[in-house]
């Protein structure tokens, strides 16, 4: 796959960063197909664009206020693709609920996208969200 592509996948995750980190809700939904599953880490499942908008903006306005997304999500992203139009992505990265730069401690994530070229542009069509957990307990 060429670089641009890989770029400009990297570029939809940048994306994704900068939108929770202003509480932009609108701006986190548009990256996102119309018909996309977003799987919290509770394993509830958000389908659509209009629901994960409306669940961040909730969310953004209420218990994640001024919440901060950790570490470079983009960057140490591990991206491959299955076809020319579709990228399956795999990163690790965690949140602030105080705005710290540095993950709040049990706050760290493995997350998982698929994302697809729709009309010139990358969406993220599905996302996974699993807490990284010690499975002794």
């Amino acid at each position: 796959m060429s670089a641009t592509a890989e770029a400009d996948v990297r570029d939809v995750l940048g994306r994704l960063v900068d939108a929770w980190n202003s509480g932009d809700a609108a701006a986190y939904g548009r990256l996102f197909t119309e018909d996309a599953d977003y799987v919290t880490y509770f394993g509830r499942n958000l389908p659509g664009r209009e629901t994960i908008e409306g669940s961040h903006r909730a969310l953004f306005e209420g218990p994640l206020k001024g919440s901060k997304l950790t570490g470079s999500l983009g960057g140490e992203a591990k991206v491959r693709f299955v076809r020319p139009d579709v990228a399956v992505v795999v990163v690790g990265g965690g949140s602030s609920l105080t705005g710290s730069e540095v993950a709040d401690a049990g706050r760290e994530s493995t997350v998982s996208f698929v994302l697809v070229r729709e009309e010139g542009e990358w969406l993220i069509t599905a996302f996974q969200n699993t807490r990284v957990s010690d499975p002794r307990g």
